[in-house]
């Protein structure tokens, strides 16, 4: 039988969350860790992602999701709709909205002009350009944001990388390798600085452990009020592009 994948179930409405027999896409993934059937909300594709042990099939994880169908159905509703890279959009960037504004004659760019972000050149170029703008600011904000962490802990990382992972902001690596979310540049700063602080704590304790805690709390004041915006406003930030 196929476990992985992706397909569209029907999944009835409850309460007018969604039209009836809405049509919700589900993702499989095949698991040799996995010790039991799980599912999750996938903000960034609005799908339902089913996780299957080897060797349960399919029919186990839609018994799950007609279990547990009116949480499923209320997730989907509460995303936040997709916000795509075009002129006019309000794009968040270290909290605070800009607005996308295209001006094919200038030259240069793109770049940050009264609140604005600039784009130039064709219109065809616009998304991929909008894309690698917010990638090289988030690779040269977060730079900026480890730096004196890592001075306070006397460490340094091999390498700072910007990725777009499905639902991890940051991650450190046994070799000192620190990778995050580039869609931390849109979030307010000292949210950004509490996820950095975070991975870079794990260089010197790579669990979480008490020590570690205390490592980061001595960084951050922000951690509770960083996690819970990341909690509340961090799937949106999934939905954009």
């Amino acid at each position: 039988m196929k476990r992985a994948g992706t397909e569209i179930l029907k999944l009835r409405a409850l309460r007018g969350a969604l039209a009836p027999h809405s049509a919700i896409p589900v993702r499989w993934r095949a698991s040799a860790r996995a010790t039991r059937v799980s599912l999750r909300i996938c903000p960034r594709e609005a799908e339902v992602v089913v996780t299957l042990p080897q060797p349960i099939s399919r029919r186990a994880g839609i018994a799950l999701i007609r279990e547990h169908e009116a949480w499923v159905i209320d997730k989907l509703s509460r995303l936040s709709p997709p916000l795509d890279f075009a002129p006019g959009a309000a794009l968040p960037l270290g909290g605070v909205p800009h607005v996308i504004r295209h001006e094919p004659r200038r030259r240069g760019g793109p770049f940050l002009e009264g609140g604005a972000v600039v784009v130039t050149g064709a219109r065809a170029f616009l998304r991929r350009r909008v894309a690698d703008f917010l990638r090289a600011e988030a690779q040269r904000r977060i730079a900026r944001l480890a730096h004196p962490h890592a001075v306070a802990l006397g460490v340094t990382p091999r390498a700072i990388r910007v990725k777009d992972p499905r639902s991890r902001w940051g991650s450190c690596a046994p070799d000192g390798t620190l990778a995050f979310s580039w869609r931390l540049v849109m979030a307010p700063e000292w949210v950004a600085d509490y996820v950095v602080a975070h991975e870079v704590a794990h260089m010197r304790e790579l669990n979480h452990s008490p020590r570690f805690w205390a490592l980061l709390d001595g960084l951050t004041p922000h951690r509770e009020a960083a996690v819970e915006w990341l909690r509340a406003e961090g799937p949106a930030l999934l939905r954009v592009g």
